[in-house]
């Protein structure tokens, strides 16, 4: 290093020297385990909730049983080595009726976010682009919104028959409003984004201009929102049920477990305590998936990781 120095000086350039570093090399965080370290919980909640569809995709290969079979003689029997979850008051097993109940829940979950996320998403942008419209349509939301979601669900269900269909359909119903809202309030904001003006005066079409500007800054909220209705929606099923107004008590759910065994759970708790378990697993790994993309999709949040 001296003697680069002084062959800078005699050439009349002096040269700064160089620096020993003092902080180790950055390696970007890549794959499964930089996933695992950035977002530890949203991990977690994605491998529960793989689990949970492992768990209903491979019910009948994973010692399960006809959930619907009836055995008197070996009715409300503790957990054992036959049946691993125990027997309700039919003699059906447990276990059985809660794997099989998970695909239940997973379907009305996804089914109700999906389906509430397309209506909800459409009549929004409706409302936050056509002018005229607005008034109108976020007048009947807000009447569907002073009914509470439950209460709503319980009143649509009360018109039609114990399906899983037509539960996916009452809480979408009850959902749509929520949705709308958000993507409402999130578009009278970009519409009034500079980049929105200048596509506006250079001619852009209104039909247009929702697909290329407006429609994908609501995608990540949408998002997110959507992972908290599948939540919401699977807590709501398993109460329809648990009360009688959902899901026809032949078909294994969580929530008509927690019916079958509400008369014997002082006693006979397990009942009870498994679907109970996997109900609140299941939401609770939606929720969290749910905050990773929000922490994801925010740009604040990205820059502190």
């Amino acid at each position: 290093m001296a003697e680069t120095i002084d062959k800078a000086r005699s050439s009349g350039v002096v040269a700064a020297p160089e620096l020993p570093d003092v902080l180790p090399a950055v390696k970007p965080r890549t794959g499964v385990i930089g996933f695992i370290r950035r977002r530890p919980t949203m991990a977690l909640g994605i491998f529960i909730l793989a689990v949970m569809l492992a768990l209903a995709i491979f019910a009948p290969w994973l010692g399960t049983t006809d959930p619907t079979a009836l055995a008197p003689t070996r009715r409300v029997r503790a957990p054992n080595d036959v049946n691993w979850f125990g027997t309700d008051m039919l003699g059906r097993d447990i276990y059985s009726r809660v794997i099989y109940g998970a695909r239940v829940s997973l379907l009305v979950g996804f089914g109700v976010a999906i389906l509430a996320s397309i209506f909800g998403l459409l009549i929004g942008l409706v409302s936050g682009m056509v002018r005229w419209a607005d008034g109108i349509i976020m007048r009947m939301v807000d009447g569907m919104m002073s009914i509470p979601p439950i209460l709503l669900a319980i009143a649509l269900m009360a018109l039609t028959r114990g399906s899983i269909q037509n539960v996916i359909l009452a809480i979408t119903l009850a959902e749509i409003p929520r949705v709308a809202r958000l993507v409402r309030g999130l578009v009278l904001t970009l519409r009034e984004q500079p980049y929105v003006d200048a596509a506006v005066a250079a001619g852009t079409r209104t039909p247009k201009l929702i697909w290329k500007h407006i429609l994908p800054n609501t995608l990540a909220p949408m998002s997110v929102q959507a992972t908290y209705i599948c939540a919401s929606a699977m807590i709501v099923e398993a109460i329809l049920s648990f009360i009688g107004a959902g899901i026809p008590p032949s078909v294994p759910s969580w929530g008509n477990i927690m019916a079958d065994g509400r008369t014997l759970w002082q006693v006979k708790f397990y009942i009870i305590a498994f679907p109970a378990l996997f109900l609140s697993l299941t939401v609770l790994a939606v929720n969290l998936v749910g905050d990773g993309l929000r922490d994801a999709l925010d740009p604040r949040m990205a820059k502190r990781i």
